[in-house]
């Protein structure tokens, strides 16, 4: 009779002091670490990979797209704004000089010039400045009285002195809210200062006519007395 295999004993560990104990502790946080180092780095590959860049991507353009439209249309209506920029007589008589000043280079800015201001100390005979790649670069000069002042021909000495050799310009005007003397006409009519009194910047403050067609500005660069000498 063939006698019966043993049934083989299952051997089971049992840690014997404190030593073994420390021992599997540590092989457990040793696990425990590699398993947290491996899900960090395949989380790191993973945000490498796609989709996520696409899509980070992808928002991003999104962002940048809604910028420069919502820029576009800010523009846009700016533009259409300053359009329809008309300004009374009462309402330029109510100014000071600054505010008059700003006000004539919004116009220019209505009309299609690049126009900043620049009046102040030193300002050498130019309050705003203006640029049109058709008719060249126009300095104007601000002279903001009460109603019934007048403008004399000094004025006039002043900006003709400075237009050309100082700012370079191919235009120059002298605005007011008043009037100008016959003798401060005639010296501008003869030297090429322009000028625009009460009722000239009426109908370009408020009748919405342009500058430049207003003053009859040539379609190319003038030549000035001061551009000829150049």
């Amino acid at each position: 009779m063939t006698p019966r295999p043993r049934p083989r004993r299952r051997i089971r560990w049992r840690p014997r002091g404190t030593t073994d104990i420390l021992g599997a502790a540590a092989v457990v946080l040793a696990l425990t670490v590699a398993l947290a180092q491996a899900t960090a780095h395949l989380a790191t590959k993973a945000a490498e990979s796609w989709p996520l860049p696409v899509l980070a991507g992808l928002a991003g353009a999104a962002v940048l797209a809604g910028v420069r439209v919502r820029d576009r249309l800010r523009r846009r209506a700016d533009g259409a704004r300053t359009a329809r920029l008309r300004i009374t007589l009462p309402e330029l008589d109510a100014m000071g000089d600054q505010e008059f000043e700003y006000a004539l280079r919004d116009l220019l800015v209505r009309d299609g010039w690049t126009a900043r201001k620049v009046g102040g100390g030193g300002d050498q005979a130019a309050d705003v400045i203006g640029v049109r790649p058709s008719l060249g670069r126009i300095v104007v000069q601000a002279k903001h009285t009460r109603v019934g002042g007048k403008v004399g021909s000094s004025v006039m000495y002043q900006v003709k002195g400075t237009a050309g050799p100082a700012h370079g310009a191919d235009h120059a005007v002298v605005v007011t809210n008043g009037a100008f003397t016959r003798d401060a006409m005639s010296w501008g009519d003869r030297h090429g200062v322009r000028w625009v009194d009460r009722d000239r910047l009426h109908r370009w403050a408020h009748e919405g006519e342009a500058l430049h067609e207003l003053l009859g500005l040539p379609a190319g660069r003038s030549r000035l007395p001061w551009r000829r000498a150049a």
